[in-house]
């Protein structure tokens, strides 16, 4: 559509998201009931909510900064930073090899390190939308020659992540990890056609949200009973646990 790709070319924030994230984020509102600059107005907004909070200028700004000072400065890790290991031994359970899928990984292939320290030979795909996330994870990846790499593309784009997933051999785990608000905030009921895809191609697949409002560290009414019941319902959890405000749900197909 002319006004999403409007969109995209004008609002030099969201120039680097894919284009299919804008797309959808406009097909939200573009009805009858909404007149263009309406239609862009809100579709920015929306972008703007569900992005903006993943980004910091100052994160981006800094050269040869740590792995620490990123999981501390970003807002979607800031919480787990000092729980990764415990985090990341349960969801190892058992395991000591992998090829790790974070989709929407934000600036979590920051958490490599951790890896490391547990003796976990991972494979760390980062699936990212916001670009300037994707050229930072790289460079870190790069400088450190982890076995680590990170890729831009739409959480939205099934084929592409199917794709992706194919094409390594091995144990597959699959990261969702705070991201099933903003793919609900764009297209409801799409996280569940996500994770029916990704049960077909993984051995594991790791969903977290929060459940305390960032930063302020306030419990939230809403429990996403809907999500878990679903996953329930369909796939045998592994494991079910919640640490600094964020709830873990790690399951595989029946």
């Amino acid at each position: 559509d002319k006004l999403a790709e409007f969109i995209v070319n004008k609002e030099k924030e969201f120039s680097d998201l894919p284009e299919k994230d804008v797309e959808k984020a406009f097909n939200k509102f573009d009805n009858s009931n909404y007149v263009d600059e309406e239609k862009v107005k809100l579709t920015r907004n929306l972008l703007r909510r569900i992005y903006s909070s993943f980004t910091s200028r100052k994160l981006l700004s800094i050269k040869n900064i740590s792995y620490k000072e990123v999981l501390l400065k970003h807002k979607s890790t800031r919480e787990r930073f000092e729980h990764y290991k415990e985090i990341y031994r349960r969801i190892f359970h058992g395991i000591d090899e992998a090829n790790v899928f974070d989709l929407g990984a934000g600036v979590n292939g920051f958490s490599y390190p951790y890896f490391i320290e547990l003796k976990l030979k991972v494979n760390y795909i980062g699936y990212e939308a916001i670009g300037q996330l994707v050229s930072l994870m790289n460079n870190f990846f790069e400088k450190n020659k982890y076995n680590a790499k990170a890729v831009k593309g739409s959480l939205f784009d099934l084929d592409m992540i199917k794709k992706m997933i194919k094409s390594e051999r091995g144990t597959k785990i699959v990261f969702l990890m705070k991201v099933i608000d903003s793919l609900e905030s764009i297209e409801r009921d799409y996280s569940k056609t996500l994770i029916e895809e990704m049960v077909n191609f993984s051995d594991l697949i790791v969903v977290s949200f929060a459940t305390k409002s960032l930063g302020k560290r306030k419990n939230f009414f809403a429990q996403r009973s809907w999500l878990v019941n679903f996953i329930k319902d369909r796939f045998k959890i592994v494991d079910d646990f919640e640490i600094a405000g964020e709830r873990y749900i790690i399951f595989k197909g029946n």
